[in-house]
């Protein structure tokens, strides 16, 4: 039983290289690797991957550039196996990462969402906390071994703040291409994701096992979504999307989580000096409306706590 990892590329070769290696050091061998080149400006991604021998691993380069929500849901149409994982071109699987989520797996074989353990590292690869990840972690539950959630619960934590790191889950093939990722979305795409999966009654496992490297530097998509204030223009309306979702579920309480998305705002507020000091006049000016909704509701996010 395979893990099909996809990796949707647009960005330094030399990162997606170091991915790659991750993936050929697993030391479970059940698992393929496709490559989906975005049109990425550089011939020289081509020739890396015709040099390879392993018979697991595929290189598919796209026509034309389909954007990243565009990309990862291509990914998902090509996949054929039980699980599936959309890794990202910056990040790395430890040598365990294929071994913990098919035991995940074995155990949990109706989850459709896997979260192992992850660890955060910088530009260069050393292990590195910032508030947001320090944040996460204390949403996260806390879990021994594995440990099975879902309903009104799991998507009220979601939506009060994000605690996965999506190229780090494990997902299963049916249910994921069932519900796919909305189109439009660029930054969020991943919570909306889960929060469907979630909604149309699925569950996700959280795996206690470090198996994960998840890079965090400036140079990612999101980073300088945030600076420049799109990440929270998208994140806004579709936390708005996800209450009225909720809502209509009968979650009050996760619709309420989602309407007060204090994790999102306060996000904000440590974004705008950054902003500032990089001359993003008009990012600072939408991430100052963002820290003004924050502080005018900086009651709902100790109740959100109390929830």
């Amino acid at each position: 039983m395979p893990v099909e990892i996809f990796v949707p590329f647009y960005g330094d070769p030399s990162l997606l290289y170091g991915a790659v290696a991750s993936v050929l050091a697993q030391d479970h061998p059940d698992w393929t690797l496709t490559v989906v080149d975005d049109g990425y400006p550089d011939e020289s991604v081509g020739t890396f991957f015709a040099a390879l021998t392993d018979h697991r691993v595929r290189y598919l380069r796209n026509e034309v550039n389909l954007g990243a929500n565009g990309n990862y849901r291509r990914c998902v149409s090509l996949a054929g196996a039980e699980l599936l994982v959309i890794l990202g071109a910056d990040d790395e699987l430890m040598p365990n990462y294929v071994r913990t989520v098919l035991a995940a797996h074995l155990e949990f074989p109706g989850a459709a969402v896997i979260q192992p353990g992850v660890v955060v590292i910088d530009e260069a690869g050393r292990p590195r906390t910032n508030l947001l990840d320090s944040v996460k972690r204390r949403l996260r539950p806390v879990v021994v071994g594995r440990r099975e959630f879902g309903g009104q619960r799991l998507a009220t934590s979601l939506l009060r703040g994000n605690w996965l790191y999506f190229p780090s889950l494990a997902f299963a093939r049916v249910p994921m291409t069932e519900v796919g990722f909305r189109e439009g979305l660029n930054v969020v795409q991943d919570l909306a994701l889960v929060i469907d999966l979630v909604a149309g009654g699925h569950h996700l496992v959280v795996d206690a096992t470090t198996c994960f490297r998840y890079r965090r530097h400036s140079a990612s998509d999101s980073s300088w979504r945030a600076l420049d204030g799109s990440r929270f223009v998208e994140e806004t309306t579709y936390f708005q999307q996800a209450a009225a979702q909720m809502a209509a579920l009968g979650w009050t309480r996760a619709a309420r989580a989602a309407r007060r998305h204090w994790l999102s705002r306060a996000n904000a507020l440590t974004q705008l000096p950054k902003a500032i000091r990089a001359g993003q006049r008009a990012g600072a000016a939408t991430l100052a409306r963002q820290v003004v909704g924050f502080r005018r509701r900086g009651s709902d996010a100790r109740a959100a706590a109390d929830d």
